[in-house]
C-alpha cells in the first residue's frame, strides 16, 4: 500500500537512521532455521547453565570484597539494588530476545529500533561488556589460581609472572592461559563448549551453596552492625561495584542462532538465571559478613576462601572454594568470549567491521578466525592491566547498553506492534522506563573519572563508525539507490 500523502516524514526518518527491520534480521541470520552456518544444539537446561556460567565468577569470588568496602554490611542491599536494575532490563531482553532471536543481542535490537549509528555504538560498548570483562575476569582467575596452589602445595606463582605491572609484577601468565584455553574449546564446537559450561555451572553453584552452609554456622548478628555504615551513598556505590557481578546474563541472547526453540527458551532462561544468581549472591554476602564482619572481608582478593579457612580452622575448605572459583571464573571467560564472538559476527555480517569476523568454519561450524582474534586482542590487557582499572569502565558501558535495550523495547512496540512476541514486558511501559532510570542511577555511582573515560571511549567508537562502518554498511549496498532497501526499514 502506498503511504498517505501527508505522512512522508516517517519513512524518511527511518531511512536516515538506517533501521533494519526485525523480519530482515531474522531472515538474514536464519534464526528460525539454522543460523548463518551455526548449529542448533542448546536446549533450555544448557542455556540456563550457559547464562549462569556467564554471570557467576569474578564478581562474587573476587569483587565481593570491593562491594563490602563501599557499603559495609548493607552490601546485601547493594546486591538487591543491582538485581532490581537487572530484572527490569531482563524483562526487556526477554521480550526482544524472543521477538528477534539472532546472535547480535543488544546490537541487533538497537539496529531494529534506533538505527545503525546507535547500533554500532552499542556494539562498541559491548566490547567493554563482553571483551574487556574477559580481561578483568582472567585477572581474577589468576588470583584464585595462586590461592589454590597455596592451599594444596603451600606454594604460589611468583608475582613477576602472576600479576601485571600495576600490581607489582611483569606479566599475568595465568590470565593469558585461561583465555587461550577458552578459545581452544570454543573453536572445537558449540556442543563441546555448552557441555563444559554446563558442568562448570553446576559445580560452582554447588561450591557457593557449600560456602553458605559453612559460613552460616559462624553467623553472628553483631557482625551486621552498624548495618549501613556508609549510608545510602555507600549502598549506591556498592551497587555500582556489585553490578559487575551480574554482567553476562544478556549473553544468553547472543545464542539466538544456536538454541533450539529460541523464541521460548531465551526469555525463560533469562528469568531463571536472574533468580538463581540473585538468591546466591545475597546469601553469600550475608554469610560472609555474618561470619567474620565487614572489616575482615573488605578489600580481600580471595575473601570467600578466607572466610572458610577462618570458620573451619583449616586451609582445606578454603582450597575447595579456591578450586570452585578457578572453575567458575574459567566458565565466565568461556561464556563471555562466546558472546563477544557472536556480536562481532553479527556486526561483520552487516559490513560494519571486517568480513573475517563472520566467516564460519565448515568443519566445526564455529567462527574460528573471529575467536582467535578476540582471544589475542583481550589477552593483552589481561596480561598487563589491573582488575580495578577495567571494572568501572566495563560497568558503565554495560549499563549504557542496558538503558538502550529498555528504550528499544518501547521503540519496537511503537514501530512494530504486530510483531510476534513470545514474552511481553510486564507493567509496560513502566518497567522499561524504570529500567532506564535504574541504569542511569548506577551509572552516576561510578564516579566522574569513569564518565570521562566512557565519553572518550564513545567518541573513539563514533570516529570508527564514521571512518569505516558507515561507508561499508551492507544495508546501503544492498539498497542500490538509497540508504536502505524498502524492506529493510520499519515504518
Amino acid at each position: 500500500m502506498s503511504p498517505a500523502p501527508h505522512t512522508p516524514t516517517s519513512p524518511s526518518r527511518a531511512t536516515r537512521a538506517r533501521i533494519k527491520s526485525p523480519d530482515l534480521l531474522v531472515a538474514e541470520s536464519g534464526a528460525d532455521l539454522e543460523g548463518h552456518g551455526l548449529r542448533r544444539t542448546m536446549g533450555l537446561f544448557q542455556l540456563v547453565c550457559f547464562g549462569v556460567g556467564a554471570i557467576v565468577g569474578t564478581g562474587i569470588f573476587v569483587g565481593l570484597s570491593d562491594s563490602v568496602a563501599e557499603a559495609g554490611p548493607a552490601v546485601v542491599l547493594s546486591f538487591v539494588l543491582a538485581a532490581i536494575t537487572c530484572i527490569f532490563t531482563a524483562f526487556s531482553f526477554a521480550e526482544l530476545g524472543g521477538a528477534i532471536p539472532v546472535s547480535g543481542s543488544s546490537y541487533s535490537f538497537a539496529y531494529a529500533t534506533l538505527g545503525e549509528r546507535v547500533a554500532f555504538l552499542v556494539g562498541w560498548c559491548l566490547l567493554l561488556e563482553y571483551g574487556v570483562s574477559v580481561s578483568a575476569v582472567a585477572v581474577g582467575w589468576s588470583q584464585y589460581v595462586n590461592e589454590l596452589l597455596n592451599s594444596v602445595v603451600g606454594w604460589e606463582l611468583p608475582a613477576a609472572v602472576s600479576s601485571g605491572p600495576a600490581d607489582g609484577g611483569v606479566i599475568n601468565l595465568p590470565a593469558v592461559v585461561v583465555i587461550m584455553m577458552a578459545a581452544t574449546l570454543l573453536v572445537r564446537g558449540i556442543r563441546e563448549s555448552a557441555g563444559a559450561t554446563a558442568a562448570m555451572a553446576v559445580l560452582k553453584i554447588g561450591i557457593l551453596v557449600a560456602f553458605c552452609a559453612i559460613a552460616f554456622t559462624a553467623f553472628e548478628d553483631g557482625n551486621l552492625s552498624p548495618f549501613a555504615s556508609h549510608g545510602m551513598a555507600g549502598v549506591t556505590a556498592g551497587a555500582s561495584v556489585a553490578f559487575f557481578s551480574y554482567i553476562g546474563f544478556d549473553a544468553i541472547t547472543t545464542a539466538g542462532e544456536e538454541v533450539r526453540n529460541p523464541r521460548r527458551n531465551i526469555p525463560l532462561a533469562i528469568m531463571i538465571c536472574i533468580g538463581i544468581v540473585t538468591l546466591l549472591y545475597c546469601a553469600v554476602a550475608l554469610g560472609a559478613i555474618g561470619a567474620l564482619g565487614a572489616d575482615a572481608v573488605s578489600d580481600k582478593p580471595a575473601a570467600l576462601s578466607l572466610v572458610v579457612n577462618q570458620v573451619t580452622g583449616s586451609t582445606v575448605g578454603g582450597g575447595i572454594v579456591a578450586f570452585g572459583a578457578v572453575v567458575a571464573i574459567a566458565s565466565v571467560v568461556l561464556a563471555v568470549m562466546y558472546g563477544q564472538t557472536r556480536i562481532l559476527m553479527s556486526m561483520s555480517r552487516d559490513g560494519l567491521i571486517p568480513r573475517v569476523f563472520e566467516r564460519v568454519s565448515p568443519r566445526t561450524r564455529t567462527p574460528v578466525a573471529n575467536t582467535w582474534i578476540v582471544a589475542a586482542l583481550f589477552a593483552l590487557p589481561a596480561a598487563f592491566a589491573s582488575l580495578d582499572v577495567v571494572v568501572n569502565l566495563t560497568t558503565i558501558g554495560t549499563l549504557a547498553v542496558m538503558a538502550v535495550v529498555n528504550i528499544a523495547v518501547i521503540a519496537l512496540r511503537r514501530r512494530n506492534p504486530e510483531l510476534k512476541r513470545s514474552f511481553r514486558v510486564p507493567l509496560y511501559p513502566l518497567s522499561p522506563v524504570l529500567g532506564v532510570a535504574f541504569c542511569l542511577y548506577l551509572m552516576y555511582g561510578t564516579g566522574w573519572t569513569t564518565w570521562v573515560q566512557f565519553v572518550v571511549f564513545l567518541t573513539a567508537g563514533a570516529l570508527v563508525y564514521a571512518g569505516y562502518g558507515r561507508g561499508r554498511s551492507r544495508l546501503v549496498s544492498s539498497a542500490g539507490t538509497g540508504p536502505a532497501a524498502p524492506g529493510s526499514t520499519a515504518g
